[in-house]
């Protein structure tokens, strides 16, 4: 198993587990992945780590390079797209605990989580344009999003690893936790979230994630809908 699931309490735990490798990304991880998502249909948050040194090195390169049609190297990389899609259907919240190298794909899949909460020691980082490959999981239209288009840039042209206190400084990830203390963190938020109201923090994931890509006008209207939508739900009695 390169993945593994476990869930208690309306928390779940998924941990990336090919620790020789770093974690590095194969197609066997990235089912592994989606199929952890099929089964989080109980959890209220999920939890996305590492085991090993690392939580994701990126693609592992010295896996040999695939023979195959640029359709099948079109479903290839679009289901590894699928792990940000999942992440942002998921109707809770995904919190990802980072620790070594968050680097590539693995910077993508940290970057499509609602939150990130990082070890002191970990490192951030867009490799694939010096090793002459492209961003594959919406990067493209995230990382600008997060940190401006001038940084988003250098950040992919240059190609640089970045420490996980200046990560936070641009606005990357949320928290910087002593070396460690990455899970530990991550799961005590994840149960401060799961014992919130679910309709309402559901909605908030989706109006911000919706609002990325809204005129004024329209996260206006979605505001309204959501609005309603606590209303009927009775989770205003119990704040």
């Amino acid at each position: 198993m390169v993945v593994d699931y476990e869930c208690r309490d309306g928390v779940a735990r998924i941990h990336l587990n090919r620790p020789e490798r770093l974690n590095a990304v194969v197609p066997a991880l990235t089912e592994g992945l989606l199929h952890a998502f099929d089964q989080a249909v109980d959890a209220r948050v999920i939890v996305l780590a590492g085991r090993g040194r690392a939580f994701c090195s990126g693609h592992d390169l010295k896996e040999p390079t695939p023979e195959e049609t640029s359709l099948e190297t079109r479903q290839r990389l679009e289901q590894i797209q699928d792990v940000t899609r999942r992440i942002r259907a998921f109707p809770g919240i995904v919190i990802a605990a980072v620790h070594g190298y968050a680097l590539g794909a693995g910077c993508e899949f940290a970057l499509g989580c609602d939150l990130i909460v990082a070890d002191e020691h970990a490192q951030f980082g867009f490799p694939e344009v010096e090793v002459g490959l492209s961003v594959t999981g919406g990067i493209s239209a995230l990382l600008p999003k997060i940190v401006g288009p001038a940084r988003a840039k250098e950040l992919l042209v240059l190609g640089e690893r970045i420490t996980a206190a200046k990560a936070a400084a641009v606005g990357l990830i949320n928290r910087v936790v002593p070396a460690g203390e990455h899970e530990k963190v991550a799961l005590e938020l994840a149960a401060r979230i799961a014992a919130r109201p679910p309709v309402a923090t559901s909605l908030a994931k989706q109006a911000l994630d919706r609002g990325l890509d809204a005129t004024l006008d329209e996260a206006l209207a979605t505001e309204v809908d959501h609005a309603i939508l606590t209303s009927v739900s009775g989770e205003y009695h119990h704040g």
